[in-house]
C-alpha cells in the first residue's frame, strides 16, 4: 500500500459497550482525505457511540483507530484500548468535534471562546489565538458577533461559534454529532450552510445526522447503521435513491413518510 492509498481515518473492528451491553459491533470503516461521510440510521443504532470512539470520548472495548496510517493507542487493559494522555491530546488536536450541545463558556465572548483552546492546547500566544479566532468567526459568518457573549446569540449562532472553535485547532478531520438536532429548522439551516461550505472547501467530515437532504446533497458517501452494525453503505445519491438492504429501505421509507 502506498502513502496515497492510506485513508485519513481507518477504523478496524471497533466494539463499544456500556455496562456490559455492546452497542457497536465490530465496525470497520475507511474515510479518505477530503471525503464527507454521513452516518444515518434509527435511534440506538450506535452512530454516536461509533463517532465518539474515534476521538476516544468512548473508549473502544476492542478494535483499532488509525489516523493517517498511525495507530492511536496500543494494547488492552481491563477490556479497553489503552491510550496515553500525551497521545490522546495529540490525537484530539487533529480530530475536531462538534456536539448537539454547544459547550461554550457563558462568561466569555465568542472570540474568547474560540481562542481559549488554542492557547491551552496549541501553545499559541493570546494575540495569535485571537487573530485566528477572528478569522474563523468570519469563516462561519459571525465576525460581527466576535465580542458578543453566547447568551446573546441564537442557537444557530452558538453552534457556528462551536464550529469556529474546532476549526481554529487546524484539525485533519471534523466530527459532527447531530449538530442541528437541538435547533429549530430555520436556525438549523444556518449550521448546515456552514457545513456545506466546509465540505466544498475539502474538509474531511463524518456527520451523524437525521437531515436526509444534507446527507444526500453534501455527503460523498452514506453509511447506514442499525443495531450497532453497518448494514449498507455507498455513494450518497445512489444509496438514497436505490437502497439495497431491506432494513435501509424500511428506514428511508419511514423518514420520507413522516
Amino acid at each position: 500500500m502506498t502513502t496515497l492509498d492510506v485513508p485519513l481515518l481507518r477504523l478496524q473492528d471497533i466494539c463499544v459497550s456500556y455496562k456490559g451491553n455492546r452497542v457497536v459491533h465490530d465496525v470497520s470503516l475507511d474515510v479518505a482525505g477530503g471525503e464527507v461521510v454521513a452516518l444515518i440510521g434509527p435511534s440506538g443504532a450506535g452512530k454516536s457511540s461509533l463517532l465518539r470512539s474515534i476521538n476516544f470520548l468512548e473508549t473502544p472495548e476492542s478494535g483499532t483507530v488509525l489516523l493517517s496510517g498511525n495507530e492511536v493507542g496500543a494494547g488492552q487493559r481491563r477490556g479497553r484500548t489503552q491510550v496515553s494522555k500525551t497521545a490522546l491530546a495529540a490525537h484530539r488536536r487533529d480530530v475536531g468535534m462538534v456536539f448537539q450541545s454547544f459547550n461554550l463558556f457563558p462568561h466569555l465572548s465568542a472570540v474568547e471562546n474560540v481562542a481559549l483552546a488554542q492557547v491551552h492546547s496549541l501553545g499559541r500566544s493570546r494575540e495569535e489565538a485571537k487573530k485566528r479566532a477572528y478569522q474563523e468567526l468570519e469563516h462561519v459568518g459571525l465576525r460581527d458577533h466576535a465580542e458578543v457573549s453566547p447568551a446573546k446569540c441564537s442557537g444557530g449562532q452558538q453552534q457556528r461559534i462551536a464550529i469556529a472553535r474546532a476549526l481554529a485547532m487546524d484539525p485533519k478531520l471534523m466530527l459532527f454529532d447531530e449538530p442541528t438536532s437541538a435547533l429549530d429548522p430555520e436556525l438549523g439551516l444556518e449550521v448546515l450552510g456552514t457545513m456545506r461550505r466546509l465540505a466544498h472547501e475539502g474538509m474531511t467530515m463524518i456527520v451523524v445526522t437525521h437531515e436526509m437532504h444534507f446527507a444526500q446533497d453534501v455527503a460523498d458517501r452514506i453509511v447506514f447503521m442499525a443495531d450497532g452494525r453497518i448494514v449498507e453503505q455507498g455513494p450518497a445519491k445512489e444509496l438514497m435513491r436505490n437502497p439495497q438492504h431491506e432494513r435501509t429501505i424500511r428506514f428511508l421509507k419511514a423518514v420520507r413518510d413522516r
